[in-house]
């Protein structure tokens, strides 16, 4: 369990911060970037749950993967291998991602096929997850990018947050009276030539 007395160490006045194990890192470091933006994404879904009232089967949804983004974070920020007979470092797992499949093929299956692409907004649930999307593919950019750098990161993270961006997408639909009220894109609307 962690226990936090001190809110403030004042060792990350140089610009660096410490990992879960291994040299500290600068603070725009990929890795840092990269677990940063994950805990941006678990920020976006806290406000999404502000208009969950009406859906409370969508809220713990949310509140679950909301704890699995701190373990998926945990997991970014423990570089490296296992020691032998170390305490194991906590991981995201392949059943965690084969979830929210799961919930994606469940709430999906009520949704129309899309005839073209949605517009972010509709219900303010649905912009908030919407935005938890855009941040989520984000953080996979970064953890990709890390993971072409560094080659350590969890197989498990990058399917994670590659099922996490697609669950937002259809839980906005489902936010949106199950796409009824989604706003579709009109490509060259507005174009004048």
């Amino acid at each position: 369990m962690v226990k936090l007395n001190k809110i403030y160490t004042k060792t990350g006045d140089d610009g660096s911060t410490g990992l879960v194990r291994g040299p500290r890192r600068r603070k725009h470091d990929l890795r840092v970037e990269a677990y940063g933006t994950v805990d941006e994404a678990n920020s976006t879904i806290g406000l999404a749950r502000l208009h969950t009232s009406s859906m409370p089967k969508i809220d713990r949804l949310l509140t679950h993967i909301q704890n699995d983004l701190f373990d998926l974070g945990s997991d970014l920020a423990t570089p490296g291998q296992d020691e032998d007979g170390a305490r194991q470092s906590l991981r995201i797992t392949m059943p965690q991602a084969d979830w929210l499949e799961q919930q994606i093929d469940y709430f999906n299956e009520g949704l129309e096929p899309l005839k073209s692409f949605v517009l972010p907004g509709g219900t303010p649930l649905a912009a908030s997850l919407h935005l938890a999307r855009t941040v989520t593919r984000r953080a996979e950019r970064l953890a990709f990018a890390l993971n072409d750098s560094e080659g350590d990161v969890t197989p498990a993270v990058l399917v994670y947050l590659n099922r996490l961006s697609d669950l937002l997408f259809v839980l906005s639909r489902v936010a949106n009276a199950n796409g009824a009220t989604d706003i579709l894109w009109q490509p060259g609307l507005h174009r004048t030539t």
